[in-house]
């Protein structure tokens, strides 16, 4: 039987035992009705899967021994930051979940011109909650042992700002005939994904003029969705640990 591996807010620590947190627990408790003496695998963030065994579970409260820790080898050497214009429904989702299993390092909501999506105050602070779950159900599931970090919604100067510290920093942009491969290899890249409509002119030239490369992928234009899955994926084939 597979041995279920669950994201845990809980500290931690080798040899001793610890109560997980409350939505961890309900997970174990209540969706798995898993029981005393059977096994989980749990991680929080810092790097390592740590085995661990049910002392008493309920619905809501779950005691756990831990009894070992390993240190994953699932992070990629190419740290990848990826600047997402916001979109309806649920292709922010996926786009999310897929860039989390790519590997992508963090990930920040952008607003454009021709965003369609408009986040303020309380609406803006529950769309992020409800991003960082979707990333940290990623996690778990592709066998990461650090969670995306999911950055609160920036502007393109805010953005523009942020991504300085990448070693190549690259907008996606169909009209023009650079390609990755064409490219050397970095250490660390930020990656600008446009809106359904595209993004501006303006916008395109504006990025430029703040390091970003045009790239395009090939002779389709594709989905906001599908653009960062497609481009993370072809980054960690070039520079990253896909196909190595």
């Amino acid at each position: 039987m597979r041995i279920p591996r669950i994201y845990t807010d809980s500290e931690l620590t080798v040899g001793t035992a610890c109560e997980l947190d409350e939505k961890a627990a309900q997970h174990v408790g209540r969706v798995l009705r898993m029981q005393p003496g059977q096994q989980l695998t749990l991680f929080n963030g810092d790097g390592r899967d740590y085995d661990a065994t049910i002392r008493d579970a309920s619905k809501k409260h779950v005691h756990v021994e831990i009894s070992g820790a390993t240190a994953t080898t699932t992070e990629s050497p190419l740290e990848i930051v990826l600047g997402q214009t916001l979109s309806k429904g649920d292709r922010m989702d996926y786009a999310v979940q897929k860039a989390v299993e790519m590997g992508v390092t963090r990930i920040v909501p952008l607003t454009t011109e021709r965003c369609d999506v408009k986040l303020k105050g309380d609406r803006e602070d529950k769309r992020l909650r409800h991003w960082q779950q979707v990333a940290i159900s990623a996690a778990e599931q592709c066998g990461r042992a650090r969670v995306p970090e999911i950055l609160p919604v920036m502007d393109l100067s805010q953005w523009f700002e942020h991504s300085q510290t990448c070693d190549l920093r690259l907008v996606l942009h169909h009209r023009t005939e650079q390609s990755l491969d064409s490219l050397a290899k970095p250490s660390s890249v930020a990656l600008m994904i446009g809106p359904e409509g595209g993004l501006s002119p303006e916008e395109i030239e504006a990025a430029e003029q703040s390091g970003f490369l045009p790239v395009a992928l090939g002779p389709r234009v594709l989905r906001t969705e599908t653009a960062p899955v497609a481009t993370i994926a072809l980054c960690q084939w070039l520079w990253g640990d896909i196909g190595n």
